[in-house]
């Protein structure tokens, strides 16, 4: 009985070893906008393979607090994949290496025991860094204020039912909305370029009946306001549609430009 035992504690010793990982973390630290920043490395060990990526970094956060240390500043809100909230490089992807994932949603059993995994905070001018891994996106919410909406001046919104709306169209602008905002598309662009988000909110509204009344007026602004604001320019790539963790098409990319022409030719007459 005592050798059955002893074997059965064995067996489940692999298993729980298994499920565990020891890594090093190499983590982007930096107390502010205008302070020097660099890599800390952490070693943090009997990570679970079942925790997420943010739960993880809770962990090794809790390690921190316990001795004494600043604990590491990271963006979250959902932890559901809807927000965009958790925008981290992770060993060089946006989000990670899973296709179509936020950072939250990425588990630790894509990583190996003994592996050093290197966190980020996005890297572009327009998103300068606030502390940590926390960047501003703010200039993402400037660019739809200046034309990413459908006006309503006044009454009660019509019913859906009155504005028919084919149902191909439908599909390819709820494509489009399916975009977060996460500024993934910004961080893997070799140019910093914010077209695949920008394209994203022109388009949905300008395939609908909606958004026809300021369809001129809406790409020019937004385009305007995405140069005022640096991102670099669209070199067709399409690394941006391989971080999207919605997975928007570069098509819209297209969309955008056309629209572009088309509103800079009617501006004209």
């Amino acid at each position: 009985g005592i050798r059955k035992r002893q074997a059965v504690d064995h067996e489940l010793q692999i298993i729980m070893s298994s499920d565990t990982l020891n890594l090093t973390l190499r983590v982007w630290r930096q107390a502010g906008p205008d302070k020097p920043g660099g890599f800390c490395d952490y070693q943090l060990d009997g990570v679970s393979t079942h925790m997420s990526f943010l739960e993880m970094l809770d962990v090794l956060n809790e390690k921190l607090i316990a001795a004494g240390d600043e604990p590491v500043a990271f963006d979250h809100d959902c932890r559901e994949g809807i927000c965009g909230m958790c925008s981290l490089m992770i060993n060089g992807q946006a989000h990670g290496p899973d296709r179509g994932t936020t950072t939250c949603q990425l588990h630790m059993r894509r990583f190996s025991s003994g592996e050093t995994i290197t966190i980020e905070p996005w890297r572009a001018k327009p998103f300068p860094v606030v502390r940590d891994l926390v960047v501003n996106r703010s200039a993402f919410d400037r660019i739809i204020q200046s034309g990413g909406f459908v006006s309503v001046n006044t009454g009660n919104a019509p019913d859906g039912n009155s504005v028919p709306v084919p149902g191909n169209r439908q599909e390819v602008a709820m494509d489009a909305a399916a975009c977060i905002g996460c500024g993934a598309c910004v961080a893997a662009c070799k140019n910093a370029s914010a077209m695949l988000f920008v394209s994203a909110k022109v388009s949905q509204l300008s395939i609908l009946p909606q958004g026809q009344p300021e369809r001129s007026s809406r790409v020019l602004g937004m385009v305007a306001q995405m140069d005022k604001e640096g991102f670099g320019s669209c070199t067709n790539t399409s690394e941006c549609e391989a971080a999207c963790p919605a997975e928007v098409s570069v098509s819209h990319i297209a969309r955008l430009n056309r629209e572009y022409m088309k509103a800079l030719v009617f501006a004209d007459r």
